[in-house]
C-alpha cells in the first residue's frame, strides 16, 4: 500500500469537531479516488503545500462564517465522486484558495504545476472577483461570470461542483438572506448549467436543496409521504423487476437493475403543472437497465432488452425515446420506454449500457474516461453557440439565461444540410433558426429555403428528419417580426443585435439629413427646442425619431415647419399677446414695478425719438447690461422690452414683427447694477469654486447673486448670477475669472 501523505491530523485547530470530520472524510475519499491520476510524490507535494497555507492562515473562513479548507476539500472529493476530472481539474479546486489569498505566486504554480492548472485558477480567480464586486445575477458582472465560464468547459464544472459542496453545507445556516440568494442562483444558474452538461445527478441535487432551503414546508410535505409510501413503492418495484430480470438472464444479458424515485423537485414540478397532489401523480419511479457489454455489441443488447420488456408489457408508443441511434447533445445515450405494468401503472424503463450510464451520470466530464466518445464536437458547438449568445445580448442578464433555457430544457429535432450533415435544434426551431444556428451571416440574409425539395418560409417549423436548404440574398437585412418565431438563443441575439445596428445607421443619417435640411434654411436647432417637438411628434426618444427619419417614416420637411411654428407658439405664449398690432396704442403711463420704476428713473436708456418717462423692462432672455448693443419691442402689454441686438430671439422678432422695433440705446449716464449670468466650465478639483467666488467677490460694484454648479465625470458646469454696472466690467471680471487654475472656459451665458 503506498505511503499516503497526512494532512487531517493537523487540520486547523478553528475547525469545530463537524467540520474536522468533513474534511477528514473529504481527504480520503480523495486520495481514495486519485489513486491512477496523481503520484504519490505529487499527492506530497500537493497536501505539504496546502498544510503551509492553512498554517499561514490562507485557508480561513469565507464572510458568511463557511470553513475555506473543508470547502476546498470536499468540493475536490465531490469532484472525483461525481464527474471523473482529469488531475488539473483537482489541484486547482484545492490551490485556488493559496492563490487567492496571495500565499502562492502563480510563476510558483506555473513552476510545480504547469500551465494548464494555471489556466484553470485564473478562471475561478475572475469569477471570484465577480462576485466580489456584488451578486452577479443583478449586475453587468453576470455576462461577465458566464463569458469566463464560456473559455473553459472544466470552469463551468468546477463552478457547479463547487456550488454543489456549497449548498451541502448551507443548511441551517443562520444568514437566511444568504441561503436563499445561494439556494436561487443555484436553481437557475447552475442546475441548467449542469443539466446541458449531462451532470443530471447534480442537477437534480441542486434543485432538490434549492426548493429546500427556499420552501421548506413543501420540501418536508413531499419527502415525507414519500417515505410513507416507500413500503409499497419498493414492493411494486420489485414486482416488476423480478419477472424481467429472469428473462433477461434468459436471453444471457449481464446487467443491474434498479428502481430509481423521481426527485423531490421533478415531482413538485409536476404537482404544479398539473395542478394535482401528490396521490394523483403515478410515474413517481424509473426503472433502470444497466448492461454490462463489451463497445461493440452495445447497441445489439440495449434492443434485445427493450424487445424483452414490449412483450411482456405494452408499450406507449408516444413516450418511446430512442436516445442511442441519435444521442443526445450533451453525450446522453440511452432508451427510453413507458410501459403499463401491474394493476395498469405506466412505469418508465431507462435501457443503457455501463458506459452509457457512467456519460449520462457524469456528461461531458466523461470524456476523460471515455475517449471514444462522439460528443465532442457537440460541446464545443454548444460552447460557440454560449459565446454567441453572450456575446451579442444587451437586455439583461434574465434575457441571458432564458435565452440560454431556450436551447437547454426544450426537447430536439434533428435535420440534415443537402450534403447530410446533421444537426440538433430545439423543438419548435424554424427555417430561420437553422440558418442562424449554421452561421450567423447566413441567418442575417435569410430569405426562404428548401425543405425535402419544397419551398418553405422563414417561420416553417423542422420537423425531425428533414433536409433544408438555405436560400439568401445579399440585400436581405433581419426584421423585426423574425424575433415573433425565432426560438434559439442565438438566433434571438444575433437578430436584437443588427437591429440595434441598423436603427443606430438609421438615426445617424437621420440625424445629419434634419442638421442639413435646417442648415439650408439657416435655422440654429435649439436641443431644448428639438427634444419638445419630438416628444409632441410620439417618438419616446430622440434615437427613435431619427431613425424614423432616417428610415423616411418620418418626413424632414414636415418636422421643419413643425419646429417653425413650435418655435414661434412659444414666443407668442412668451409675450403673451393679446391684441392685434392695428389695435396697438402705445402706453405712456408706467405701469409700477420695481424693476420698471427704477429704470425710469435712472433714464439711462433712450428710446426711439428720445420718448420720456416710457414703461419698460430688461428683456429675461437674454439680459442686457450697460454697454450692450439693445433694441426696444413694443410687447402686447404696452410695455418696451429691451432686448441685446445678439438675443437668440432678435431674428424672430425682426423677421414677424418688424412695426414693433423702436431703436434704443444707452444714454451717457450709468446707471446701477444689472443682473448678468456667466456659464463655467472646468474640471472638478477641490477649492476652484472657492476661488471663483473669491475674485468676484474682491471685485469693486460687483455683487454675486446667485451660483449653481454640476459635476460629471470630473468636469462642472457651473452658471453664476452677479450684479454688475457694465459691459466693459463685465468682460473684464470673464478675462480675471479665466486665469483660475482648473477653469476651461467662460462665456456670457445668453
Amino acid at each position: 500500500m503506498e505511503n499516503q501523505p497526512n494532512l487531517t491530523p493537523k487540520v486547523n485547530e478553528e475547525l469545530t469537531p463537524k467540520e474536522r470530520a468533513e474534511a477528514k472524510s473529504a481527504v480520503r475519499l480523495l486520495l481514495d479516488q486519485t489513486k491512477e491520476q496523481i503520484t504519490t510524490e505529487e499527492k506530497r507535494q500537493l497536501f505539504n503545500t496546502i498544510r503551509k497555507g492553512v498554517s499561514q492562515g490562507h485557508y480561513g473562513r469565507e464572510r458568511h462564517g463557511v470553513s475555506t479548507l473543508v470547502r476546498s476539500l470536499s468540493t475536490a472529493a465531490n469532484l472525483c465522486k461525481e464527474v471523473s476530472p482529469d488531475k488539473n481539474m483537482t489541484v486547482a479546486i484545492l490551490l485556488y484558495p493559496l492563490v487567492k489569498h496571495e500565499g502562492m505566486g502563480k510563476e510558483e504554480l506555473l513552476a510545480q504545476w504547469g500551465e494548464d492548472v494555471v489556466k484553470l485558477v485564473e478562471g475561478l480567480l475572475k469569477v471570484s472577483s465577480l462576485y466580489a464586486k456584488q451578486s452577479a445575477a443583478v449586475s453587468d458582472n453576470f455576462r461577465n461570470l458566464l463569458l469566463t465560464f464560456a473559455t473553459d468547459i472544466r470552469v463551468i464544472i468546477l463552478m457547479i461542483v463547487d456550488r454543489l459542496t456549497l449548498m451541502r453545507t448551507i443548511n441551517h445556516h443562520p444568514d437566511q438572506k444568504f441561503v436563499n440568494d445561494v439556494a436561487s442562483e443555484a436553481n437557475y444558474l447552475y442546475a441548467p448549467l449542469a443539466h446541458r452538461l449531462g451532470l443530471y445527478k447534480i442537477k437534480s441535487d441542486l434543485e432538490d436543496m434549492s426548493l429546500k432551503y427556499t420552501n421548506r414546508e413543501i420540501y418536508s410535505r413531499i419527502a415525507h409521504k414519500l417515505n410513507e409510501t416507500k413500503k409499497v413503492r419498493d414492493k411494486y418495484i420489485a414486482d416488476f423487476i423480478g419477472p424481467v430480470k429472469r428473462r433477461l438472464e434468459e436471453r444471457g444479458l449481464k446487467f443491474d437493475i434498479k428502481g430509481r424515485t423521481k426527485s423531490i423537485y421533478s415531482i413538485w414540478n409536476k404537482m404544479r403543472k398539473q395542478n394535482v397532489d401528490l396521490d394523483h401523480i403515478y410515474d413517481l419511479f424509473a426503472i433502470r437497465i444497466i448492461i454490462d457489454t463489451p463497445r461493440e455489441k452495445e447497441k445489439d443488447d440495449c434492443w434485445i432488452a427493450y424487445s424483452v420488456i414490449t412483450d411482456m408489457y405494452r408499450p406507449n408508443p408516444s413516450r418511446m425515446k430512442d436516445w442511442i441511434s441519435i444521442p443526445k447533445s450533451n453525450g446522453y445515450e440511452s432508451l427510453h420506454i413507458t410501459v403499463s405494468g401491474p394493476e395498469d401503472r405506466w412505469v418508465e424503463c431507462q435501457i443503457r449500457t455501463r458506459r452509457m450510464d457512467e456519460v449520462a451520470e457524469k456528461g461531458f466530464a466523461a470524456h476523460w474516461k471515455y475517449k471514444g466518445i462522439k460528443s465532442e464536437n457537440d460541446l464545443d458547438a454548444w460552447m460557440n453557440n454560449v459565446r454567441d449568445i453572450l456575446e451579442t445580448a444587451e437586455n439583461g442578464p434574465m434575457e441571458l439565461m432564458r435565452n440560454l433555457k431556450l436551447d437547454i430544457y426544450d426537447k430536439e429535432v434533428f435535420v440534415f444540410t443537402p450534403k447530410g450533415d446533421l444537426y440538433r435544434l430545439p423543438a419548435g426551431a424554424t427555417l430561420l433558426d437553422f440558418a442562424f444556428h449554421i452561421h450567423s451571416n447566413l441567418g442575417c440574409h435569410c430569405i426562404s429555403g428548401k425543405v425535402d425539395g419544397r419551398n418553405e418560409r422563414l417561420n416553417y417549423k423542422l420537423h425531425s428528419g428533414d433536409t433544408v436548404e438555405i436560400i439568401t440574398s445579399s440585400i436581405q437585412q433581419p426584421k423585426q417580426d423574425w424575433l415573433n418565431f425565432v426560438v434559439t438563443g442565438k438566433a434571438r441575439s444575433k437578430i436584437r443585435q443588427m437591429l440595434n445596428e441598423q436603427a443606430n445607421r438609421a438615426a445617424e443619417t437621420g440625424r445629419e439629413m434634419v442638421q442639413r435640411r435646417f442648415k439650408n434654411r439657416k435655422i440654429e436647432i435649439e436641443e431644448g427646442l428639438m427634444a419638445k417637438l419630438i416628444k409632441k411628434l410620439g417618438f419616446k426618444s430622440a434615437t427613435d425619431f431619427y431613425n424614423a427619419v432616417g428610415q423616411d417614416k418620418q418626413d424632414v420637411n414636415a418636422v421643419l415647419e413643425a419646429y417653425i411654428d413650435l418655435e414661434q407658439k412659444l414666443q407668442e405664449a412668451q409675450q403673451a399677446e393679446k391684441q392685434s398690432a392695428a389695435d396697438f396704442v402705445l402706453q405712456q403711463q408706467p405701469i409700477e414695478t420695481a424693476e420698471s420704476a427704477s429704470a425710469t428713473n435712472r433714464d439711462i436708456l433712450i428710446i426711439g425719438d428720445d420718448i420720456k418717462g416710457v414703461n419698460y423692462r430688461l428683456s429675461k432672455c437674454c439680459n442686457p447690461i450697460y454697454g450692450d448693443q439693445v433694441f426696444g419691442f413694443i410687447s402686447a402689454e404696452g410695455v418696451i422690452k429691451i432686448h441685446r441686438a445678439d438675443c437668440p430671439n432678435a431674428r424672430h422678432i425682426a423677421k414677424r414683427y418688424p412695426y414693433r422695433i423702436i431703436p434704443t440705446r444707452w444714454s451717457g449716464k450709468m446707471g446701477g447694477q444689472f443682473a448678468a449670468t456667466l456659464r463655467i466650465v472646468g474640471k472638478d478639483e477641490i477649492g476652484i469654486v472657492t476661488n471663483i467666488t473669491s475674485i468676484i467677490s474682491k471685485e469693486k460694484d460687483v455683487m454675486l447673486r446667485n451660483i449653481s454648479i454640476d459635476s460629471d465625470n470630473g468636469l462642472f458646469n457651473g452658471y453664476v448670477v452677479v450684479g454688475i454696472s457694465d459691459l466693459t466690467k463685465l468682460n473684464a471680471l470673464i478675462k480675471k475669472i479665466k486665469t483660475v487654475k482648473g477653469v476651461k472656459d467662460v462665456e456670457r451665458s445668453k
